[in-house]
């Protein structure tokens, strides 16, 4: 009885440790939840995606198809945050990713799919070779970014993600959470190069280097972000 009592408190741990990203914050208004994000099928059990092939990849939508109710507008160069409820709980890059909206839709009717994603921002720990990594997001309730200033004006996804790297040492045990808001950019030059665009799925595999990671054992002594570089103005 008391074995079963144990189980059952670290599952609960676990799970309390999940998140999501349902708000987003603009020049300092904070919307409803979901109400500028794509309500995510993980929005009540705040649980992961282990499976980078999945279609979940893209948006982690749980009503495909169907946008958020509202686009966000925001100024290039100016900053998107993301809420997370309850906070980041587990170690991990956090990253962000646009996709312009292509002619003739909207980003509440743009599914995300094909190769349309490049990066705007990645982090990674300090630390390194200490044998204590330390993650810019542990333990965040926000995080944000800063839209580069010379994207195209537009509507576009706007993709967070978070790694989780705690189970990362095995082949698929990394967990990732992630969602997509709507925003409309203006005020943007044009001029960004964003190189070699990725698709969700298919930028990542199980076995790259950033997701299938020794956390604690061997001390890791580098860490190697997955996916495309960063774009830059």
């Amino acid at each position: 009885m008391k074995f079963t009592s144990s189980v059952a408190l670290l599952a609960a741990a676990g799970a309390q440790a999940h998140y999501t990203f349902p708000k987003t914050i603009v020049d300092g208004v904070t919307s409803a939840e979901w109400e500028t994000i794509r309500i995510t099928e993980n929005h009540y059990s705040h649980g992961p995606i282990e499976d980078v092939t999945s279609s979940k990849m893209t948006c982690y939508e749980r009503d495909v198809g169907t946008g958020a109710a509202k686009t966000v507008a925001v100024k290039a160069g100016g900053k998107v945050g993301f809420t997370v409820d309850t906070s980041i709980g587990h170690p991990g890059p956090t990253h962000f990713y646009m996709a312009k909206v292509p002619s003739g839709q909207t980003a509440a009717t743009f599914d995300g799919k094909g190769a349309v994603w490049f990066k705007i921002y990645e982090d990674g720990p300090s630390g390194l070779g200490t044998g204590t990594l330390t993650w810019p997001s542990d333990g965040k309730t926000e995080v944000d970014v800063t839209i580069p200033s010379c994207v195209e004006d537009g509507e576009y996804l706007l993709r967070v993600e978070h790694i989780g790297l705690h189970s990362a040492g095995n082949v698929g045990g990394a967990q990732f959470y992630l969602s997509c808001a709507q925003i409309s950019v203006s005020g943007g030059s044009g001029s960004l190069n964003a190189g070699s665009l990725v698709s969700f799925p298919g930028a990542y595999s199980a076995s790259d280097p950033g997701i299938h990671f020794q956390l604690y054992w061997p001390t890791p002594t580098s860490y190697v972000n997955p996916g495309p570089a960063v774009v830059s103005c």
